[in-house]
């Protein structure tokens, strides 16, 4: 089950991927990244409406690189 240690794996991976400058890079973990806000969504860990303006940001953050 989902609970507060994925949560803190997730702030850190988001965390991870805004640090990020390689556009190749960032492409690459962006699915990953993705697949755990929706789960933590699911598991009604974090907001759904918070989990769509997270990946929404970093949507943003991959195409200003």
């Amino acid at each position: 089950l989902l609970n507060k240690y994925q949560h803190k794996t997730t702030r850190n991976a988001i965390k991870k991927l805004r640090e990020t400058t390689n556009k190749k890079e960032a492409l690459k973990l962006f699915p990953s990244v993705s697949s755990m806000i929706d789960k933590l969504a699911k598991n009604n860990i974090i907001h759904d409406n918070k989990a769509a303006n997270l990946k929404s940001k970093l949507t943003k953050h991959l195409g200003a690189l």
